[in-house]
């Protein structure tokens, strides 16, 4: 349902629980997979990285369609098609998003020096997050939990100038502290 998807990903990512595609530009050369020289340097891209996407999902609105570019940018895989799918439902439904996301704390679980990939464990302060219908009724569950706790894939980027996107999130059951 598109309300469960909405809370999920507006409030585990931002929004978080969060259509075309803008295509790569033909004539930009991407650079090289990022290679990291350490496993701290791996950490501060992927955590710029998550930031920054953290700052655009809290940018959207959901009545321009244009502010979901930001997202679009700093997300590929299962991220990138879970925003589009939900951003194109609330978008035609008319729904409202309040509030913003703040990142309580990231950690890293695994850092990949080879191909540029990471995993890090983020906690998400969703509380000010509400998404609202025309009529004025909340989308958000009612069950929902103040902070989230959520493991965040990352995969390296050559357009981005961090080196790295966001290419799943996954939200922790189970052991929810922070």
């Amino acid at each position: 349902m598109a309300v469960q998807r909405l809370s999920r990903t507006l409030g585990v990512l931002m929004l978080a629980a969060l259509v075309s595609g803008c295509a790569a530009d033909p004539s930009v050369e991407p650079t090289p997979t990022p290679t990291f020289a350490n496993e701290d340097e791996a950490f501060a891209a992927a955590e710029a990285t998550y930031r920054a996407y953290v700052d655009a999902l809290n940018q959207v609105d959901l009545a321009d369609p244009a502010t979901f570019e930001e997202v679009y940018a700093w997300t590929t895989g299962e991220a990138n098609a879970g925003a589009r799918r939900s951003f194109s439902e609330l978008h035609a439904t008319g729904a409202v998003v309040t509030g913003s996301t703040g990142v309580q704390s990231l950690s890293v679980v695994r850092t990949d020096l080879a191909d540029g990939s990471a995993e890090l464990s983020a906690c998400l302060d969703v509380s000010s997050i509400d998404v609202r219908a025309p009529d004025g009724s909340s989308l958000v569950d009612a069950d929902r939990v103040d902070i989230q706790v959520l493991t965040v894939k990352l995969e390296s980027s050559a357009f981005t100038s961090t080196g790295m996107v966001v290419a799943d999130t996954t939200g922790r059951t189970g052991d929810q502290r922070c």
